[in-house]
């Protein structure tokens, strides 16, 4: 079946028990979160394996996603070992030391060696190793404009923007309008920088996932009649220095990021 267009027909295959076993208060609570990207259907205990599929239109062949990004990221590595690392290191920003190309990524350390294998100090999160292996391979350095654009304006980015608001930029909204220290972490935590205001926002912070990929997120605080919003900007140079599947992934693993700080100084799983 198609997916769902909205909560409602998610919530009309739920059992409408409340359980609370997928950690939201209420069923209709979960089949908003699962709409909005929050949730996978997968979490509800209740839900048997071809209600999920139906739902997410899923097909057996699906099963075999997991097993084909390992692949994806196995080429990526074995094309990292057929480059000259030191020569990448120079066109997109990066240093080369001791066989190893190192970079910031949202102002921390990494390094990548050249069988492609990525290390850090701190965690490296899954969402980060695929988009930074694209970048050492493909990017062409192009240097940062300082002119911001929609996702949409990007190449290939006007299909993906409807799910790109979905899964990155309502939730980060969401998390905006209940953690107010959320711009102040993105400046202090990820090496952010508060900026002028964008777009008549009131507030602009720019992030550097990568050295050549800044991401601009602008905050309009509600007014009278007016609800909040909140748009994530892009240099125009992007799609030059990163694919946009890469992109999507780096936007929906800083919103990630972001619920998970708001999550530990205590707000509602819900935001």
């Amino acid at each position: 079946m198609p997916q769902p267009k909205n909560a409602m027909e998610i919530f009309r295959h739920l059992d409408k028990s409340n359980c609370r076993e997928c950690r939201e208060k209420t069923c209709l609570a979960f089949a908003g979160a699962v709409f909005t990207g929050q949730r996978k259907l997968t979490e509800c205990p209740q839900l048997d394996r071809e209600t999920i599929e139906r739902l997410s239109g899923e097909s057996e062949n699906q099963t075999a996603v997991e097993p084909e990004r390992g692949e994806y990221l196995q080429d990526l590595k074995n094309e990292i070992a057929n480059i000259d690392l030191a020569a990448a290191a120079q066109r997109i920003g990066a240093r080369y030391s001791d066989g190893k190309l190192m970079l910031k990524v949202l102002g921390k350390d990494f390094s990548v060696d050249e069988k492609g294998n990525l290390s850090s100090d701190i965690h490296i999160n899954a969402w980060v190793v695929i988009p930074l292996l694209n970048y050492v391979l493909y990017a062409q350095g192009l240097p940062v404009s300082g002119n911001w654009v929609s996702l949409r304006e990007l190449k290939e980015g006007t299909e993906r923007y409807p799910l790109f608001k979905r899964r990155c930029e309502d939730p980060m909204k969401r998390v905006a309008d209940t953690y107010t220290g959320l711009f102040d972490d993105m400046v202090h935590v990820l090496s952010g920088k508060q900026v002028a205001k964008q777009f008549k926002s009131d507030i602009s912070v720019i992030l550097y996932p990568l050295p050549k990929v800044p991401v601009m997120v602008c905050y309009w605080s509600p007014e009278e009649g007016l609800e909040s919003s909140l748009n994530i900007f892009f240099d125009e140079t992007t799609d030059k220095n990163l694919d946009i599947n890469s992109v999507f992934t780096l936007g929906v693993g800083l919103t990630q990021m972001f619920q998970k700080i708001a999550l530990r100084h205590g707000f509602p799983e819900d935001v």
